[in-house]
C-alpha cells in the first residue's frame, strides 16, 4: 500500500534539446504521453539559452546603448550591459517584439499539427514557458539604469502574453513564469562578477544586508503583477529555479525554506488560479531536512505540485528516494499528490538523453506507485 501523498503526473520546464518545436513535441508524446497536461515548444532556437536572446532586443530600443568595452561572450552572445544614452526620455523608451509571442505561436501551429495527427492527445495544454522581466534586465541593463528601465520592458513583456493569449485558445494554452534570477537576490550570490543588490526595493544603501523575507516579498510582487496579466482560463503555472549552468545550480539551496516561501508569497499575491507550481530538488538531496521547510505549503486548493527530483544520473531507485524523504513534509502540509519533474530544463543536456529521460519520470511515477 503506497502511503500518501501519492505520486501522480510529470511536468516539463520547458527545454528540451531537439532540432525544432516540431520535434519536442513529438518526443515528448512518444515518451510520456500520458503523464503530461502541458507540452512545451522546447524553446529551440535562439531561445536554447533561455534569456540571452533578449540582448538583441534591448540592442534595438532606441535610448539604449551597450558600455564601451570589448564584448563578453557567453554561448555566442554578448553580455555587456546596456545604458541609457540620453537621447531619448527613460519613460519614453519603445521596446518591440520580444520574440516569445512569434516563437509561440509557430509552436502552437506543430502542437495542433500532431494533435490533430493523433500524435498529441486531446485535452493537453500547449506550454509557454516566460521569463520575469527581472531575468532579461538583471543581465543586459547596467544597475543604476535599472528602476528606470523595467516598467517598460516589463510592459513588453505583458504585451507577449497578450499576443499569445490572442491568438492561441484559453482551453488549449499554459503559461509558465519562471523565477530564477529572483533566487540570486534571495540568496544574496552572484550570477555574474558582483553580489546582486536588490535595487527594486525603495531606499536601500549599496551596503545594506536585506532579510530575505523583504527580498521575498518584493520580487513576488512583481511577478504577481506579471501574472494578473494572464487571462483567467489560460492556465497558469510557476517553475522555481536555481539556474542551470552546465547543468549545476548558482548555488545549492541548504534547505527548502525560501523555495516554500516564494511559493507561499506567490500563492497569497496570485489572486487569479494558479494550475501548477515545480521545485527543484538537487541530486544529494534525499534526507527529510531538505523538504522539512515544505511542511508549512500553502498552495492554491487547484495547484498541482511538481518536485524536480528526477536526476538522470541516478534514476529510479534516486528518484524513489527523494519521494520517501519528500512524503512526510507533504503531507504535513495537506499535499495528497504531488507530480515529478526534472529540476530544470533539458535543453542543455545531450540530445540523445532525451528520450531514456523522458521515459524514466513514467518509470519514477509507476515505481512510486506500487
Amino acid at each position: 500500500m503506497t502511503s500518501l501523498p501519492a505520486v501522480r503526473g510529470a511536468h516539463l520546464v520547458g527545454s528540451i534539446n531537439q532540432p525544432t518545436a516540431a520535434d519536442s513535441l513529438r518526443i515528448v508524446a512518444e515518451n510520456l504521453a500520458g503523464h503530461v497536461a502541458r507540452y512545451p515548444d522546447g524553446e529551440v532556437g535562439e531561445r536554447f539559452h533561455w534569456i540571452l536572446f533578449q540582448g538583441s532586443k534591448f540592442d534595438a530600443v532606441a535610448g539604449l546603448e551597450r558600455v564601451p568595452r570589448d564584448p563578453i561572450m557567453l554561448a555566442g552572445f554578448d553580455v555587456r550591459p546596456l545604458v541609457l544614452d540620453g537621447t531619448v526620455p527613460a519613460g519614453e523608451l519603445v521596446f518591440g517584439p520580444l520574440g516569445y509571442a512569434e516563437a509561440a505561436l509557430a509552436g502552437y501551429r506543430d502542437f495542433k499539427a500532431l494533435r490533430e495527427a493523433g500524435t498529441i492527445p486531446t485535452g493537453a495544454r500547449f506550454q509557454v514557458c516566460l521569463p520575469t522581466p527581472l531575468a532579461p534586465l538583471s543581465v543586459y541593463v547596467a544597475p543604476a539604469d535599472r528602476p528606470a528601465v523595467y516598467p517598460l520592458y516589463a510592459a513588453a513583456i505583458c504585451k507577449e502574453i497578450a499576443a499569445i493569449a490572442a491568438a492561441i485558445p484559453a482551453e488549449e494554452l499554459a503559461i509558465q513564469i519562471d523565477l530564477a534570477t529572483e533566487f540570486s537576490y534571495i540568496e544574496q550570490v552572484a550570477m555574474g562578477a558582483r553580489k546582486p543588490f536588490p535595487w527594486f526595493i525603495e531606499g536601500l544603501a549599496e551596503d545594506a544586508d536585506v532579510p530575505a523575507e523583504t527580498i521575498i516579498e518584493a520580487v513576488t510582487t512583481m511577478a504577481a503583477e506579471v501574472a494578473a496579466t494572464v487571462p483567467e482560463h489560460v492556465e497558469l503555472g510557476f517553475h522555481l529555479c536555481y539556474g542551470d549552468v552546465a547543468e549545476k545550480h548558482f548555488v545549492e539551496p541548504a534547505d527548502a525554506g525560501n523555495l516554500t516561501a516564494v511559493a507561499n508569497a506567490l500563492s497569497a499575491r496570485v489572486a487569479r488560479p494558479i494550475g501548477f507550481l515545480q521545485l527543484p530538488v538537487p541530486i544529494e538531496r534525499d534526507d527529510e531536512a531538505y523538504f522539512a521547510p515544505m511542511a508549512t505549503l500553502a498552495l492554491h486548493p487547484e495547484t498541482a505540485l511538481y518536485l524536480g527530483l528526477v536526476h538522470h544520473e541516478d534514476g529510479t531507485e534516486g528518484g524513489l528516494r527523494r519521494i520517501a524523504a519528500a512524503r512526510p513534509a507533504l503531507a504535513a502540509a495537506g499535499v495528497e499528490e504531488f507530480g515529478v519533474a526534472t529540476e530544470c530544463g533539458l535543453g542543455r543536456g545531450p540530445e540523445d538523453r532525451m528520450a531514456p529521460l523522458l521515459r524514466l519520470h513514467a518509470e519514477i511515477i509507476k515505481a512510486a506507485s506500487v
